[in-house]
């Protein structure tokens, strides 16, 4: 049995019966990325021989007694510390900082018998949906070279579609698990905010938690998200002996969900592959017998909902910025026209935001996830885009705000397509990713899976029934 493209929950299950030797399975995963990793330059950072000391620790142990991701070899976003490797968030001055332990989220995975073998690449303090920066170089999409896996676990979402590593471990505020599951045919999960801690994963050593921010997984099943936030839940022992005990899913059954289904907003151009791709699965479901509404939509505005999250993105970026950054927003910001209502120029428009006036925005963002709540006593998921496009071309001329694309045949700046993310990720809820088709040109698309507060088991429940009666994972072509 080739086990490349097996999912995580598998590959435990054959470690533990003995079926395979967890230092075999870890040497069948680092040979494929020895052999591939060229074409996409996914994991950056190589841990090879601590992992195969690992690896023989747990085939001398008593197997029964292995987790629930006994032997699984997997890689981890570069912005996770793991104790004696670099963390840099892609900036080329910190190659030589080297993590003294490893982030709580590493340290749970590990316990839960997983083997870290590696670090895989991001963009640029984390802030771009592709992933590349002048320490590291550029990361390829395996279903096309030439396009971008994504930003800013794009890495993880190579070497996870690629079959390098059975499991990834990711990092979502703007999108960031989520549009590299869909453009790497993944599913992905991002939880419910401040679910799963982020110890460990901030450029300093701080304690507070970021606005909007969270880690999650990114596998090749839904199986495997579900197994992952089992480990990866919780809060920080070290501050609070409070546990946390997420409610399980509404409904397994098809035939039992309620899906609610938003496939395009005027004023937000969306790929119409995309489009069709949501409308034939909504008819589909209906088929299946599941409730489907093409109509319910939260009681809000979409547009203010979505100039929200904008400004409290940026809010909760500019905790990780340097001064000579926020002096060089505040001049940019001192250019903008007053009729400039870009995605970036309503980041701009928050360098500076007195706190008070943050208050005053939190309120409404709790007015807004408050009638989120109420639509989801309705509705189980809501089904959207995930993000506007396909995988992207490579493209890193210039800063992100200075890039333009086209979509459905309408000019857009590069940031406007935080739309879909936002309004999910801004208002703190969970959303799984799951395959949803293929464009016209076979580059894989998904599905955002949104829920309610709390409600991530539902979602990867609701992911698990569409790779069941709908897409599973692929494996991209020329990686057997």
């Amino acid at each position: 049995m080739d086990p490349s493209f097996l999912p995580a929950w598998r590959l435990a299950e054959l470690t533990r019966a003995g079926k395979i030797g967890c230092l075999e399975l870890l040497d069948h995963f680092i040979a494929r990325t020895e052999r591939f990793d060229a074409r996409l330059n996914a994991v950056v950072v190589h841990d090879f021989e601590r992992a195969r000391q690992r690896a023989k620790a747990l085939d001398q142990g008593a197997r029964a007694e292995g987790g629930p991701l006994f032997g699984v070899p997997m890689t981890v976003k570069e912005s996770f510390d793991v104790a004696g490797l670099p963390t840099t968030r892609g900036h080329a001055e910190l190659r030589d900082h080297r993590a003294e332990q490893d982030a709580l989220a590493v340290e749970r995975l590990v316990r839960a018998g997983a083997v870290v073998f590696g670090k895989t690449n991001v963009p640029v303090d984390l802030a771009d949906w592709q992933s590349y920066n002048p320490l590291y170089g550029t990361t390829s999409n395996p279903w096309d070279v030439a396009r971008t896996p994504g930003g800013s676990s794009g890495g993880s979402a190579a070497a996870c579609a690629a079959g390098l590593a059975g499991l990834e471990l990711g990092s979502d505020i703007g999108g960031s698990i989520r549009v590299p599951s869909h453009y790497c045919g993944l599913f992905g999960h991002k939880p419910t905010w401040n679910l799963v801690p982020l110890r460990g994963t901030a450029p300093t050593d701080i304690g507070a938690v970021t606005d909007i921010a969270v880690s999650g997984p990114l596998a090749r099943s839904a199986q495997d998200l579900a197994i992952a936030m089992t480990v990866l839940a919780g809060p920080d022992a070290a501050e609070t002996g409070v546990a946390v005990t997420l409610p399980p899913p509404r409904t397994t059954r098809l035939a039992e969900m309620r899906f609610a289904v938003w496939a395009e907003e005027p004023g937000q151009p969306t790929d119409p592959e995309t489009v069709a791709l949501i409308g034939q699965l909504a008819d589909h479901l209906a088929q299946q017998g599941a409730t489907v509404s093409r109509r319910a939509r939260p009681a809000f505005d979409p547009a203010d909902a979505y100039r929200l999250f904008l400004t409290l993105l940026d809010c909760a970026w500019s905790g990780r910025l340097t001064e000579a950054q926020i002096a060089e927003r505040r001049a940019a910001q001192a250019q903008l026209s007053p009729d400039n209502s870009s995605a970036d120029a309503v980041m701009l428009r928050a360098v500076d935001l007195p706190h008070r006036d943050w208050l005053k925005l939190n309120e409404r963002r709790l007015v807004i996830r408050r009638a989120w709540s109420a639509f989801f006593r309705d509705w189980d998921v809501l089904l959207c885009p995930v993000i506007a496009t396909p995988a992207l071309p490579h493209m890193q001329q210039g800063a992100t705000w200075e890039r333009r694309m086209t979509v459905d045949g309408q000019i857009i700046a590069y940031n406007d397509m935080l739309f879909w993310p936002g309004l999910i990720g801004g208002f703190h809820l969970p959303a799984s990713v799951a395959p949803l088709g293929r464009s016209q040109g076979g580059l894989p698309i998904g599905v955002q899976i949104a829920g309610p507060i709390g409600g991530d088991r539902t979602t990867i429940a609701a992911a698990a029934a569409l790779e069941a009666n709908w897409r599973a994972f692929t494996p991209p072509p020329g990686f057997a």
